[in-house]
């Protein structure tokens, strides 16, 4: 059991940061899709991991509910749109709420799936209280891996981006636009 709970935690974590590298893209709206495509991975692969009965309609349905953060994170997303101040103060936050929502969302079903359930199963009013106590904590990781990527390494942003692109998370417009954005960034 062990060994589930360390690939567990190995998905969440890769899918955290994925989903803040995703958060950074500057189109409005694009960054929410990417990130929902990110979670539902991660919620797949979590089921997986238990031999949970999974399917992408419901869990779509389950993250928008349990998500109600999302009015935030489209708030966050279209001061994205605001030439200069907006595109960073937007981007800043919608990195942070991608990360927390997205190790909340990683930890509730975790829960859910370890004790047998599936994604058909899914009680969402018992698991929003739970999932508000994860987000905290989902603040707390994100901060720490937001910070400790300051030095950024905008190499392994763009390597992120690319799988992103790779697995049809972000279009190649949305891929090429963020990735300007870095290189110059990176050159000063």
């Amino acid at each position: 059991m062990a060994q589930t709970e360390e690939k567990i935690e190995k998905i969440i974590h890769s899918h955290v940061i994925y989903s803040m590298t995703a958060g950074a893209i500057p189109i409005p709206l694009a960054d929410i899709a990417a990130v929902t495509a990110i979670q539902l991975d991660m919620i797949r692969q979590i089921a997986g991991e238990y031999g949970a009965e999974y399917d992408n309609d419901s869990g779509k349905s389950l993250v928008s509910s349990l998500a109600g953060a999302t009015l935030a994170r489209l708030g966050a997303s279209m001061v994205k749109a605001i030439p200069g101040v907006g595109t960073v103060l937007g981007i800043g936050t919608q990195i942070m709420l991608s990360g927390a929502a997205t190790y909340a969302l990683g930890k509730v079903f975790d829960a859910h799936f370890s004790n047998r359930g599936s994604i058909f199963d899914f009680n969402t009013d018992k698991m929003k209280e739970k999932y508000n106590e994860f987000l905290e904590k989902g603040k707390e990781v994100a901060g720490k891996l937001k910070k400790d990527s300051r030095s950024e390494d905008i190499p392994g942003t763009l390597e992120k981006l690319k799988k992103l692109k790779d697995s049809g998370a972000i279009t190649e417009e949305e891929y090429e636009e963020t990735k300007k954005k870095l290189l110059q960034k990176m050159a000063g």
